[in-house]
């Protein structure tokens, strides 16, 4: 019975010891964040989001929004952001940006209260071009030149090894 309540205490005595520490680490990041948008070139936007402070990566979840405005006078949202899997502080819009020249701002509410502007433009990209390919006459030659000349290679080989073959016999 000693045993048993000996081991009770001294796991809750680590446990809570884990948890006095670990708690630090936890809260070392808090504080204003940083927000980079920017197009990705196509129709999607891509927000990176830091801490302030020291520019490390946010690895909380953050609760953002988009909206934006184009210079023909259309609106676009808001929309959510989601996680990006390319990286822990990256972020997507949920839904592609409309083609135009747009200008976009981010809102974020969690972990921190933050918000940026950037000027966006919204485009298809065109896939590129396929070369225009110029049949080589030559080929249609030199395949069986090059077939031809392997089949004499190949028969002087096996002439020679019988001979080395033969020899040896003798």
């Amino acid at each position: 019975m000693k045993m048993t309540r000996r081991y009770a205490t001294t796991t809750v005595l680590f446990t809570g010891l884990v948890l006095l520490l670990g708690a630090p680490a936890a809260s070392a990041h808090s504080g204003p964040i940083e927000l980079e948008v920017t197009g990705d070139g196509s129709h999607d936007i891509n927000v990176l989001v830091t801490w302030k402070k020291d520019g490390h990566p946010v690895r909380d979840i953050v609760e953002a929004t988009l909206f934006a405005t184009s210079t023909d006078g259309r609106s676009f949202g808001p929309v959510r952001l989601n996680s990006a899997p390319e990286g822990q502080n990256l972020y997507h819009s949920a839904q592609p940006l409309p083609s135009g020249q747009w200008n976009v701002t981010v809102t974020t509410t969690k972990p921190a209260k933050a918000h940026a502007t950037a000027n966006v433009t919204a485009r298809d990209i065109a896939a590129p071009r396929k070369a225009a390919t110029v049949p080589d006459r030559g080929n249609s030659i030199g395949m069986p030149l090059k077939i031809g000349v392997i089949a004499v290679v190949a028969a002087i080989g096996v002439a020679a090894w019988r001979r080395l073959v033969h020899r040896k016999r003798l």
